[in-house]
């Protein structure tokens, strides 16, 4: 009987280890009870305990005292990094744990639109909650600049457009101050692997050119035959004569139409009424605009006209050029 007893004892002891096992199992690696994902931000100096209860107390986990359990049976309770992460209905209780055991914070992200000027890259900057607004909008460029570490530059052209991903908190002196780098970098990249025989003195002279190529022209493909154009006409001593330059000239003047009394109104980026490039860029170019304007296409071009599709028609004299002009703009400037 005493070993009857004993074997039933032994398989309830059994069964319910069984029971414990399999429902801390459950609590602690199957899917989370979650509809959709959410955001969670630990704070600094939490204790495992205090997420713990916090995470269930927001139903996010079942069961505290697993979670808990299983962080001190690893030995990596005093481990947890602040910050904000992302916990998708996928995850489990241990995927939250090895998270912020890692530190996997939640990633933002913002873009730089190719051909963005400065003016509209803080605009934007500013309206995004995840960055630390420590600049202030009234802050000059000039000041901004400063604070960057480099005042002796002028903004325009210096950031590097792409998608950049970062955790909350980053400030957006720090942002700016990465895509600073990236464009310095792929510009100096660049620079030491251009063609042979460019009239450009530096590689900020590239960056100047690219910008305007930039503006000129949404086709990607065209893009090396806009710089050859431009090239061409360096070369020959010729005008730039490119309308992006003068609209950034007008700068708040400019209502989105250009006249024939803007393009004589002389500015420092007016290439009509002055010659070589203007003193800056006059956008954030891309680095496909920059290997353009250093890889030129071979092409004796010195004219080009929209032709109403997003593409451009090119000339290599004069009278070619006005006839396309005549083909693909009747419509005159406004006056």
């Amino acid at each position: 009987m005493l070993k009857k007893a004993g074997l039933i004892l032994f398989t309830i002891c059994l069964v319910t280890f069984g029971i414990l096992a399999f429902n801390g199992y459950r609590q602690l690696f199957l899917p989370l009870p979650l509809n959709t994902t959410l955001e969670y931000h630990l704070a600094p100096g939490t204790s495992l305990k205090s997420l713990a209860k916090q995470l269930e107390k927001e139903n996010i986990i079942d069961c505290s005292f697993c979670f808990e359990w299983y962080a001190r049976l690893t030995g990596l309770d005093a481990k947890l990094q602040a910050g904000e992460y992302a916990i998708h209905p996928d995850h489990s209780a241990v995927d939250i744990f090895n998270m912020m055991q890692c530190g996997e914070v939640h990633q933002h992200s913002f873009t730089i639109v190719e051909g963005w000027t400065f003016y509209q890259l803080r605009e934007n900057l500013h309206n995004v909650d995840a960055l630390d607004q420590d600049i202030d909008p009234n802050l000059s460029d000039a000041d901004v600049m400063r604070r960057l570490g480099h005042s002796e530059q002028y903004p325009e052209g210096w950031f590097y457009p792409d998608t950049y991903h970062f955790p909350r908190g980053t400030t957006v002196s720090q942002f700016l101050q990465r895509a600073y780098n990236t464009m310095q970098t792929a510009l100096d990249k660049q620079w030491q692997q251009r063609s042979e025989g460019l009239p450009l003195k530096s590689s900020y002279d590239a960056l100047i050119l690219a910008s305007i190529v930039e503006k000129e022209t949404a086709v990607v493909e065209e893009r090396p035959l806009i710089a050859a154009v431009f090239i061409n006409r360096l070369r020959k001593r010729m005008r730039l004569q490119t309308d992006p330059t003068v609209i950034y000239g007008l700068g708040n003047r400019y209502d989105g139409d250009i006249r024939f009394r803007d393009l004589k109104k002389d500015t420092p980026y007016n290439t009509y009424t002055r010659g070589g490039l203007p003193p800056t860029p006059i956008a954030m170019p891309s680095e496909d605009a920059i290997h353009s304007v250093l890889h030129p296409a071979q092409s004796n071009a010195l004219y080009f006209v929209a032709k109403g599709d997003g593409s451009h028609h090119f000339s290599v004299t004069l009278s070619e050029h006005n006839d396309a002009v005549d083909k693909f703009q009747r419509k005159r400037r406004p006056l």
